[in-house]
């Protein structure tokens, strides 16, 4: 049992079937497939990162390999494990979440356009006579006070001798 005959055990022969997917997911049937192609569901691009693949999460280098059945069956485990535990979260999770997240949304729309805008809008609006009174009040009251404590200490000189 070399090394040789183990390889030459674990090869794969595809035929050239036009069913089997050459992309590393999931066959999928054609009603699946239509909707896949017609729908683009990250058209921003927002979850590009989450498109891991087996060789991206394990690698094994270039000394250290595991016999090749077991990666092959640890590659097919991966991306059904992967497929059908999403599919799983999704189904149980997807309604739920989604629910919550419109609710969430809506509250806060709903506050930005009743309450935060015009409350913002009002102060900008109020703001100008506001400014008038902040502006009669400092100079009635902080001005004088800073500078006669200026007048003070402008007298004050500080010489230091070395002996």
């Amino acid at each position: 049992m070399g090394l040789e005959t183990e390889k030459v055990d674990t090869c794969i022969f595809m035929d050239d079937d036009d069913n089997f997917p050459r992309s590393g997911g999931p066959a999928l049937s054609d009603a699946e497939k239509c909707a896949e192609d017609e729908l683009d569901r990250d058209p921003h691009g927002l979850n590009s990162h989450l498109q891991l693949g087996f060789e991206d999460v394990i690698a094994e280098p270039e000394l250290t390999h595991s016999f090749d059945k077991v990666w092959i069956c640890s590659h097919a485990l991966f991306e059904l494990s992967k497929y059908v535990i999403y599919k799983v979260l999704t189904l149980v999770l997807a309604i739920p979440m989604a629910l919550v997240v419109g609710i969430v949304f809506a509250t806060l729309s709903c506050l930005h356009i009743w309450v935060v805008v015009p409350f913002v809008k009002t102060c900008l609006m109020v703001l100008p006579s506001v400014q008038t009174v902040w502006k009669s009040l400092t100079d009635v009251f902080v001005v004088p006070f800073f500078q006669s404590l200026g007048r003070c200490f402008a007298m004050v000189n500080i010489r230091l001798d070395q002996e």
